[in-house]
Parts: C-alpha cells; structure tokens; sequence
C-alpha cells in the first residue's frame, strides 16, 4: 500500500505541473499574437520608410551625408545582446549567450581597442557579469517592458556616442524569428548606417521625385527615425523568437507530462488490481 500511496502522490505532482506548463503555453501564445500583432504594424511603416529612403538614395546627383553614416577605423565597439528575463524557453538564452561569447572572442582578435556589451534582458546581465569587457547596465530591464520608448532611447543613447565619436561601430546580436520551432542566433550592424547595403538590397526605384525641402535635408532628418524604428524592429523580432521558444518548450513540456501521467495512472491501477487479486488469494486460501 505504501507503494500505491507513493504513485498517487506522484500522479498528484505530475498532474499540477502539467496544470502549470499548459497555462504558460497558453499565456505565452497570447503574447506571442500580441507581438507579432505590433511586429506586423511596425513592419509596414519600416517599409514605407525604407521606401522613402530609397528614393531620396536613388538620385545620384544629390550628396548625401548624415554623421551616422560616417564609416571609421577606430576600434571602440559596442555590442547590444538582447535576451529574455526569464527561462523556461528552451534553448533561446543559451544559444545567444554563446554567440556573443563567440562575438566577442571575434572583436578581441580583430585586436581592436575596448569592447562594451549592452545586455538587454536579465539572463544575458548575469551573463555579462562573467566577460571581462565594461558593461552598460541601463537598459537589462527593458525586454519585459518593450515599447517604442524603450526601444527609442537605446537607439536614441547609441547615436549620440556615435555622432559624439565615443563609438566607432554597434552590432546588434539576437535571436532572428525564422519559425515556431526555429530561431536563429543573428548579428546586425546598427551603426554605421550603410547606403549602399541599403540600396542593394532593394530593386529599382522611381527616381523622378520632386522633393521639398531638397533630397539631402529629408535624408538628414529621416535617417534618426529609421534607426530608431529598426532598433525597435530588433527587439520585437527579438521577443517574437523569445515567446515562440517558450510556446514549443511549455508544449513540449505538457505532451512529456501527460506522458508520464498516463504512464503512472496505468502502473497505479495494474498495482491496484494486482493488491485486490492477491487480497482475493489470501482470503481464499485461508477458507
């Protein structure tokens, strides 16, 4: 009987947890509609900066020039690592905690001059405490409070130690969203802005814009937005790939747990006949 009450307890147990690990998935598919709601919105005005941009890039006539733009040889990099707060999301804060481990260990051949990581999200904080680079700490807390604003003053502070000099390059590493069950550790240049990357990248533009105030002013003063709506593109991308993960882990989790219950409540009933049979012998047997 002893045994039988241990299988119960343990039907108890298994049985709460997949009560906890169902209501995560679910809680945790909630926010990941709720993303990509705000993901899919954002896209469409990126595009259509992008798209404006590419007009102004297109005349070939018109000098552009913007400080962020600016391409430098120094050696003073920030990288900005984005993460999550919390676990339970499967492999997604391991795999780009050791990307930015590899990143690192690339800047730091590439002998350039001092390194400073921006760890965005309170896993890839503790992370950072362990690499001997300087450290910005202001914005760990921001991945459970993502906003526009949030996004905007991390690019806004970035900018401004790039125009300032202070900063010769930033790479943005995060988890790229390819799929629900895939995503995919990514780096990004943030600064400097590349033109021609920008222009190759796209087809062919109508150039025959008449523009006012002129092509080089609209770029000057267009070129922040985008940058800061990209930053915000990032982290998006970024906490759409974080809620996926842990949609498929917390799935995961609930198909191994209902498992094992299954496999415990048909133990528990086989020990409990087999306790009733050989109840049934001994009370035989003693007739």
């Amino acid at each position: 009987m002893a045994a039988l009450r241990e299988i119960k307890e343990r039907i108890g147990s298994v049985g709460s947890t997949l009560k906890t690990t169902t209501a995560m998935k679910m809680v945790a598919s909630a926010k990941l509609h709720r993303i990509q709601g705000v993901s899919q919105g954002l896209q469409v005005y990126e595009q259509s900066l992008s798209q404006t941009m590419r007009v102004l890039c297109a005349d070939t006539s018109v000098q552009l020039h913007s400080p962020y733009m600016e391409q430098r040889s120094g050696g003073k990099v920030i990288v900005v690592a984005l993460s999550s707060d919390t676990s339970l999301c499967g492999a997604f804060n391991s795999q780009i905690i050791k990307a930015v481990e590899t990143k690192l260990a690339q800047l730091e051949q590439s002998g350039v001059e001092s390194v400073q990581v921006w760890p965005v999200g309170e896993k890839m904080a503790l992370a950072a405490k362990k690499w001997k680079c300087g450290v910005c700490w202001d914005f760990r807390n921001i991945s459970s409070q993502l906003n526009e604003k949030s996004a905007a003053a991390i690019a806004q502070r970035l900018m401004d130690l790039y125009e300032k000099g202070e900063v010769d390059k930033v790479y943005v590493v995060y988890n790229h969203f390819h799929s629900m069950g895939k995503q995919v550790p990514s780096q990004r240049v943030f600064l400097p802005f590349n033109l021609s990357e920008e222009m190759g990248a796209q087809g062919a533009v109508d150039e025959d814009v008449i523009c006012e105030p002129s092509k080089g002013e609209i770029f000057t003063a267009l070129l922040p937005y985008l940058l800061r709506c990209r930053m915000y593109a990032l982290l998006l991308n970024s906490s759409t790939a974080e809620f996926a993960a842990r949609t498929v882990a917390m799935q995961t989790a609930s198909d191994n747990a209902q498992d094992l219950l299954d496999e415990l409540k048909l133990g528990y009933n086989k020990q409990r006949q087999q306790a009733i049979t050989d109840e049934l012998a001994d009370i035989a047997q003693s007739e």
